[in-house]
């Protein structure tokens, strides 16, 4: 078991650096579809190409280690449908209920890759893989039904403000999820708000978001996304599947906010 950081951000300093990239194999979809990946990942430590493969499936993506060895594979068609063709709305609003929520495997699979990525206007999609995860993790808590929820909003009346994270939460709060919320308290939620709220408003209360779901239950998965603002919305991320990084990422908040 490793030890909790000091800060979130020391967490996502000194995690294990993995080295990635995607391979677009056989595409026949528009060109515009493997611009629209490159341009998502183009300012991270993630690389993507085109291959053509001999009798290997068209449009599918795959997910390189250093060794150009296959760590996942996704079909490009699910790529479009979670990050290339929608936008945030589509979580702000619900658009998409909890239980559908999917996390393409490659994307998945990026888990310990350093992330830097810029809000609107600065780029159009470049969040939109941390948006993601956060939801996803969000499911993995509600389908298990249990374990403890950790989540950091800035500020807590997005609770309220988004239609779509409201909903999620108020699901939650139909599980045997602790839940916990974290940010500047511009918004007080109700006595019937289903978790513990932590509110403060300076450091890591102001600058931080992380989703983390932590479970000693071992056969249901922990995760944690934690991600620090170092600029005007722009934000280092890391998200990860490992026990005791969750672990001691879940203890740091716990004794820290």
């Amino acid at each position: 078991m490793i030890d909790p950081p000091d800060s979130l951000a020391s967490f996502i300093e000194r995690g294990p650096v993995a080295d990635r990239s995607l391979a677009v194999v056989n595409r026949t979809r528009p060109r515009p579809i493997q611009e629209m990946l490159e341009e998502l990942f183009a300012e991270q430590h993630v690389d993507v190409e085109e291959l053509d493969v001999p009798d290997a499936e068209a449009d599918v993506v795959l997910l390189l280690d250093d060794d150009r060895e296959v760590i996942a594979s996704s079909p490009l068609q699910a790529l479009e449908e979670e990050l290339l063709l929608v936008n945030s709305d589509l979580y702000v609003t619900g658009t998409r209920a909890l239980e559908d929520v999917t996390m393409p495997a490659v994307l998945e699979g990026l888990a310990e890759t350093p992330f830097r990525v810029r809000g609107y206007p600065a780029a159009h999609s470049e969040k939109l893989p941390l948006i993601a995860i956060s939801r996803y993790i969000e499911r993995l808590a509600w389908e298990h039904g249990a374990g403890r929820l950790r989540s950091s909003f800035q500020r807590l009346s997005r609770l309220d403000d988004e239609r779509g994270t409201r909903e999620v939460y108020r699901r939650l709060g139909t599980a045997d999820v602790d839940v916990h919320v974290y940010g500047v308290p511009d918004w007080v939620p109700p006595e019937s708000f289903p978790g513990v709220v932590h509110a403060g408003y300076t450091g890591e209360f102001r600058s931080s978001w992380f989703v983390v779901h932590h479970t000693d239950d071992g056969d249901a998965r922990s995760a944690a996304l934690v991600a620090e603002r170092v600029g005007d919305d722009a934000w280092e991320a890391v998200w990860t599947f490992r026990q005791d990084r969750v672990h001691a990422v879940n203890r740091y908040i716990e004794r820290a906010l």
